[in-house]
This record gives C-alpha cells, sequence and structure tokens, in this order.
C-alpha cells in the first residue's frame, strides 16, 4: 500500500492535481523497486509560504519551486515492527509551477509532475549537489516522466 497524504495551503488544488500525482508516483515507486507500503505528505503552498519554510528551514530567504524533507536520513530502521516506510514531505508551490510552466512553454501538468516526481526522488535519496549526481537525477526524472507519459511535448 502506498499512502499519499495530500494538503492543500492554497484552497486553489483541484482533485485531478490529487490523482495525478497520487498515479505518478505510484509509478515512480515501483520503477524504483520499493515493494514494501511506504507513506509520504505533499503541501500545496503558495510563495510567500514557500519562502519562510526555505528561509525557516534551509537558510535560504528566497522563493523556490518544491522542497523535500526526507524522514529516512535520521531515523533508525526498526526491524520486526509491521509499519510503513515513511518517506518524508513534498512542499509545492502552485504560483512558481504555474509560472514555470508557461516558461518552459508546457503544460502545467506536466511542471507539476514534475515537480512532484523531483521531490520524491530526493526523499530516496537522490541529489544534485555536484554535476554527476545532477545527471543521475535528472535522466532519472526524464526516464519515469517520459514511461509515465508526461513528456514535454
Amino acid at each position: 500500500m502506498f499512502t499519499i497524504d495530500f494538503s492543500d495551503h492554497t484552497n486553489e488544488v483541484e482533485a485531478s492535481w490529487f490523482e495525478q500525482i497520487e498515479d505518478l508516483l505510484t509509478f515512480a515507486k515501483s520503477k524504483e523497486g520499493i515493494e514494501e507500503e511506504a507513506e509520504l505528505s505533499v503541501t500545496f503552498v503558495d510563495k510567500e509560504e514557500i519562502q519562510s519554510i526555505n528561509r525557516d528551514y534551509r537558510d535560504k530567504d528566497k522563493v523556490t519551486d518544491v522542497i523535500s524533507f526526507a524522514l529516512e536520513e535520521d531515523e533508525p530502521e526498526i526491524e520486526g515492527l509491521d509499519m510503513p516506510r515513511v518517506l518524508g514531505d513534498i512542499i509545492i508551490c502552485t504560483d512558481v509551477a504555474k509560472e514555470q510552466a508557461e516558461s518552459y512553454n508546457h503544460s502545467f501538468e506536466r511542471e507539476l509532475g514534475f515537480l512532484a516526481l523531483h521531490g520524491f526522488l530526493h526523499l530516496l535519496g537522490y541529489d544534485h549537489m555536484n554535476e554527476a549526481d545532477e545527471k543521475k537525477m535528472f535522466g532519472r526524472q526524464t526516464e519515469i516522466l517520459n514511461e509515465y507519459g508526461l513528456t514535454r511535448d
């Protein structure tokens, strides 16, 4: 079972956004070989809220598109308990997603999927702090999006 807890702080999220992200991340979970039960949260926020989160938790006082907080990094693995794997939290700024979709000349749905998947891969330990890691992460991201059918076209 894969549980995604959605939260909308913008009062603008459409039901189809939840469905698309749930389908895409379930697909990505399978592609990443995660077979056990897992859960995460996805929260939609505006520019003001994401800037505040970015400032308070990452010491970067600026607006961004997506922030991920992985929970597994600090949690010890407990053997023998029948509990789902708790991956962490993904926070998406819908305002920035709309702007980027327009700027990149692709659909909002594609940008939303890109950001959700980007956050998900961060929760799984992917990163882009150096060129090699960036190539690996963005390559995997493109591969999953294309296989899922959420292309830039």
